[in-house]
């Protein structure tokens, strides 16, 4: 298992904390934004993030990577996914359904900022992730809603959601965001863009601070894990100790219930020897 000091040596784009810190750069948010909409957009400001220019967000126990708002109040989600994880229980992938999670957080926070709810912003939830969860090969994915009678009607509600494959093959995507799919896949420095992003990770990495910021947060992580198998091992005691207790009780009840069936047949057998025995003595 690699130290802490190794693993943050060796991370890349891929890990929420360094997509999270590259991502807190204003210029490399902003042109990353305008590059996958092909809009311009004049700036952008961190949401609850500009008192700690820490880019978290969190709200009701989620904390989302990335929320920007631009100079047309458009607030943007942006989030790195690199496993395409599924619930244990129910086996199906969880994406689809964070993606309405995620959805409903925001709009939910807007809310809580006092707009009423026919003021609320135009969003994009952005999902940024290593596989094809479609796999049908495209490079980004745009889901609005839509009529299913009629296709070319849409609920003009301003919320998009965009997942984007950077293993993709098909579409039409710009020259840099094709270099960032590269960089994220590979490591590839191919362009201007990419190499603001390689050299923003090397600082990143040769700063003392942030390097500290990561110890104490695996720190953290590390003793959040400990406690959950703590209470999963203090549960799995009492279950074990119930499932226990219930076999001790079966095994008791099927002993019983052998010594019931022993004792009628040992009275079944001394009424038929006592009958036996007073045929005989009738007859002599």
């Amino acid at each position: 298992m690699q130290d802490l000091a190794t693993k943050f040596a060796n991370m890349t784009i891929q890990s929420d904390f360094i997509f999270k810190k590259v991502m807190s750069r204003k210029r490399i948010c902003k042109h990353l934004l305008e590059e996958l909409l092909q809009i311009e957009i004049a700036d952008i400001n961190y949401i609850e993030a500009e008192k700690t220019l820490e880019p978290e967000y969190t709200s009701r126990g989620i904390r989302l990577d990335i929320i920007v708002a631009d100079d047309k109040n458009t607030h943007y989600n942006l989030e790195m996914q690199v496993k395409n994880k599924k619930n244990p229980q129910t086996k199906a992938f969880v994406l689809p359904k964070r993606s309405r999670y995620y959805q409903a957080l925001l709009d939910f926070d807007l809310l809580q900022a006092g707009q009423p709810y026919d003021l609320l912003p135009p969003t994009f939830i952005i999902f940024i992730c290593i596989f094809d969860f479609f796999e049908n090969g495209n490079y980004v994915y745009t889901f609005k809603k839509r009529c299913l009678e009629d296709l070319e009607l849409e609920l003009p509600d301003k919320a998009t959601t965009m997942i984007l494959n950077t293993k993709g093959t098909h579409g039409e995507i710009s020259k840099d965001l094709k270099s960032f799919y590269d960089y994220v896949n590979n490591h590839i420095v191919t362009t201007d863009f990419t190499k603001q992003i390689d050299n923003e990770i090397s600082y990143l990495k040769l700063d003392t601070k942030v390097r500290r910021e990561y110890m104490l947060m695996e720190a953290r992580l590390l003793d959040e894990r400990r406690e959950g198998i703590a209470e999963g091992k203090d549960v799995g005691l009492v279950e074990g100790e119930a499932v226990g207790i219930a076999k001790g009780e079966a095994k008791e009840n099927s002993l019983l219930l052998n010594v019931c069936w022993l004792k009628d047949a040992i009275l079944s057998r001394l009424s038929l020897n006592l009958q036996i025995y007073l045929s005989l003595m009738w007859r002599s």
